[in-house]
Parts: C-alpha cells; sequence; structure tokens
C-alpha cells in the first residue's frame, strides 16, 4: 500500500523551535507500517530529537536498506535528502555520501535482519571507519516482511509465530561495537520516548559513528500457539477462496524505565521483556568494564538499556583521511583535479 502525505495542518499554538519551525515541519508521510508497530514510536523520538536540536531539514540525510524498518526514514522529515539502499547495503552508501559531503548530519535507519545478517559486513567496517552517522538498529528479532523467521538477533529459546525454537546464540550489535572500537553505543526501548529522546539528541552531537540498538516490538509476529485465534491456527484449518492477509489493530507498548531503573514489558503475545537501565555510578568511558557488564546481565534475562559508551577522543573519517573541511562539492575544480603535472611529481615520490 502507497504511503499517504499528511495534512500540513498544525494549530496556532504550537512551539517553534530556534529556527522557527513546528514539530509537525519534521514529520514524514502516514505510516503504512501494522497499528501498534514499535518503529512507529521510534519515528515519534525522531522527530522530537530533530525539532528540540533546530537540525535544518535540508541539512539532513536519510539512509536505509531493506525490511520493515527501512521503511521508517519516509515517516520524518519530509524536507530532507534520502537514499534506499539495498539489502544490508546502507553503511557503503552512507559511507560515499559521507565522503562527499560531510556537512550533512547522516542518519539512517536499518533492522536486525538487514544490519546483523546479510549486511554485518558492511557494518563492521562504518565502526571501524568512524563514520560520522547515526545509525539505528530497530530490533525485533525477526524478519517481519518476510513473516517472522529468526534474525541474528533472536534469543535462544525464543520461539516464532510456527512454535519453532531458536536455538542459535544471537548476535548482540552492543558486544560487537565494543570488540571493534565503537566510539558511541546505546540501547533503547522503542516505547520508552522520555529515555530515547535523550539518547537520540546524543548520538546526533557525536563525532563519530553512534549506534542504537532499539528494541522495538513487532505487533504481528508476536502471537501464541494454542490459541484458535490465532494466525496460524487459522492458516492451518482454513479454506481459501481467495488469497489474503490481516493484520488486527494492536495498541502501542509504552513504558517508562524510570529511576527505579527496572521494568517488565508485557508484548502482545504474553510474554515479558525485562529492561535494566545502566546503575547510578556506571561509567561508559570504560571499554573494557562496559563489556564486562553486559556480559554479565547477557543471561539473566535482562536487557540493559541507557548511554553504555562513549568515546569522544578517537578520530572520524575524515580526519583519519585528512580530507577537506568543507564538502567536496565546494572545493574548486582546480584543486580537486590539479593537472598531469602535479599527478607526475606526486607519482614520482612514490617511486
Amino acid at each position: 500500500m502507497p504511503s499517504i502525505a499528511k495534512p500540513r495542518v498544525a494549530h496556532p499554538s504550537a512551539q517553534l523551535n530556534q529556527i522557527g519551525l513546528k514539530q509537525r515541519d519534521y514529520e514524514g508521510v502516514m505510516s503504512t507500517l501494522c497499528a501498534g508497530c514499535g518503529h512507529d514510536s521510534v519515528t515519534a523520538a525522531i522527530v522530537r530529537a530533530l525539532w528540540e536540536l533546530s537540525i535544518e531539514p535540508h541539512m539532513l540525510a536519510k539512509m536505509s536498506g531493506i525490511g520493515c524498518s527501512s521503511k521508517t526514514p519516509a515517516y520524518f522529515v519530509n524536507g530532507a535528502h534520502g537514499f534506499n539502499s539495498a539489502h544490508g547495503r546502507m553503511p557503503p552508501i552512507a559511507t560515499g555520501a559521507n565522503a562527499a559531503n560531510r556537512e550533512l548530519l547522516y542518519i539512517g535507519v536499518s533492522g536486525d535482519g538487514d544490519s546483523l545478517s546479510i549486511g554485518l559486513g558492511h557494518l563492521c567496517h562504518a565502526i571501524r571507519r568512524n563514520l560520522r552517522m547515526v545509525y539505528l538498529i530497530e530490533n525485533n528479532g525477526v524478519y517481519g516482511l518476510t513473516k517472522g523467521q529468526f534474525s541474528a538477533s533472536a534469543d535462544v529459546g525464543s520461539k516464532s509465530k510456527r512454535g519453532e525454537a531458536n536455538q542459535m546464540s544471537p548476535i548482540d550489535p552492543m558486544l560487537l561495537g565494543l570488540s571493534l572500537g565503537a566510539t558511541f553505543l546505546a540501547r533503547g526501548f522503542s516505547g520508552d520516548k522520555e529515555q530515547l529522546v535523550p539518547i537520540l539528541k546524543a548520538a546526533i552531537e557525536h563525532r563519530g559513528f553512534a549506534m542504537v540498538d532499539i528494541i522495538s516490538p513487532c505487533v504481528t509476529f508476536n502471537d501464541h500457539n494454542g490459541s484458535t485465534k490465532s494466525y496460524l491456527y487459522t492458516r492451518q484449518h482454513q479454506i481459501e477462496a481467495t488469497q489474503m492477509d490481516f493484520v488486527p489493530p494492536a495498541r502501542e507498548i509504552l513504558a517508562e524505565i524510570g529511576t527505579a531503573g527496572e521494568i517488565a514489558v508485557t508484548l502482545h503475545d504474553g510474554s515479558v521483556v525485562r529492561f535494566k537501565q545502566t546503575p547510578e555510578g556506571y561509567d561508559p568511558t570504560n571499554r573494557s568494564a562496559v563489556s564486562r557488564y553486559l556480559e554479565e546481565h547477557a543471561g539473566t534475562g535482562k536487557i540493559v538499556t541507557g548511554l553504555l559508551y562513549v568515546n569522544e577522543a578517537g578520530p572520524e573519517l575524515h580526519e583519519l583521511n585528512h580530507t577537506p573541511a568543507h564538502a567536496l562539492t565546494k572545493v574548486p575544480y582546480e584543486k580537486l583535479c590539479p593537472g598531469s603535472k602535479v599527478l607526475a611529481e606526486m607519482q614520482q615520490g612514490w617511486r
């Protein structure tokens, strides 16, 4: 189903940010995701973060791959640049765009399938290069567009829509990032906007690769076995006169982790996910301590959220390559292509 444009109407008393824009000015087209999808909550958090930071829409570049998550860029900031790449190929496309124009803010939206399976190699190299961008992983543990197969982030023992249990160990993007020298790692929950918006604002201000893993429940593939009203039971017992599908609307899951530091969230299928904030005194600048802390909690059934690791000292891609301070589009042609004589002199220096 095609996306639908939103009416450009805002209340006359709507608050303006520092550049005179309303929050509505940072919205995109109407979402076509399933009603209650956590990804729409992520979109709302992105809109609020960009509005609060007064980001100029024309200075934003939205990137994505393939998957339910990769539809998200259509739902925020109509006036921004954008590129929807092939499955898993968003990081190299973003790298090329960033190399050409370092003045834009790059926000890449991906999923656990897009990033941790087919795109894993590209993600690893974007981390190593410390490409300056915000990289969001909308993580639900399944392939939503292809009917709920396990993704590489699915926990051991979790059951699919068809009832089988996952037996393979998950890839944790936060532990992966730590092992590759990532400079900004955070994890949030789509239903906790009060925590997620500050995380996104910090990621936007970071001077390198900022990866945010966002646990975002899938309303369609969380239904339980044993019910005669489940999708699986219906498919097994129906006689098809025509081929069609139906996704009933569901309520958006909202929960605030709060100062207590821990909360249990019940998903649409009745299963429970436990979120835990980083404790008081947690040091997000100590890489080895952060790694130990995450590994200690990996087998407890609790998902640690918050700003997990940050390092502002590491050089980003342009600093590593000593590129011009401005976008290459602003560098005079004579400087970009100084001629055969200069090229011959450079080549002579390598003989």
